[in-house]
């Protein structure tokens, strides 16, 4: 379904109208700190079950993809969708469904590094633009009781590998490289230019 924004506070003011196809919070609040704020959002109901051998890129790219052309739009509409995977080696750790589950991914993350891939897709239309950041993460090694301890916050739920670096998993973090806003969800500079590339102004100088 799509869900209008304030009239007030839309882009409306652009010539092009942009369909943010997440329910993310997140990539709503890392759009907003380069003065792009959707005209409407509609997150799309697909299957992002990792094909037989998938390595974690390749299924990242496949999932945001998918998502931007399950959006439904006009041909003159921009759709933005993102993808976030968590990948330790070839494995996709994707969203944990259980505390257990949870558990065993923070435990196979824990004193390693990983890697975090972020998967964008601008549409147009049948045009597509796409763009994928790998950042490096590591954690330090933890203990059954921090393990626990954060488990109990619930913020393990909804997030790719069992964690949020902005939330209180940050304390695990002591090290990354890359883009930060990638490892949220939304690479904010591959994302400015893949819009501006499209047509859409951002951070617009007033006139």
């Amino acid at each position: 379904m799509i869900l209008p924004r304030d009239a007030s506070t839309t882009g409306s003011n652009n010539l092009l109208k942009l369909i943010l196809g997440s329910a993310s919070p997140r990539r709503l609040e890392l759009l907003a700190q380069i003065g792009v704020i959707p005209d409407e959002i509609c997150p799309p109901d697909i299957d992002e079950t990792p094909h037989a051998n998938e390595v974690p890129r390749h299924y990242c790219t496949r999932i945001s993809q998918a998502k931007v052309v399950a959006v439904p739009s006009a041909d003159d509409d921009l759709v933005l969708c993102g993808d976030t995977t968590v990948s330790l080696g070839r494995r996709i750790l994707g969203k944990p469904e259980t505390p257990e589950q949870a558990a065993e991914f923070l435990q196979a993350l824990s004193g390693r590094r990983h890697r975090v891939i972020t998967a964008i897709a601008l549409r147009k239309g049948d045009k597509i633009w796409q763009r994928d950041v790998v950042s490096a993460v590591r954690f330090k090694r933890l203990s059954q009781s921090e393990i626990d301890a954060y488990l109990n916050t619930g913020d393990w739920q909804g997030k790719a590998g069992g964690y949020a670096i902005q939330g209180p998993a940050s304390a695990f973090i002591p090290w990354i490289s890359g883009s930060f806003s990638a490892i949220v969800g939304l690479p904010l500079a591959e994302t400015a230019a893949l819009l501006q590339s499209a047509g859409y102004p951002i951070l617009k100088a007033d006139k």
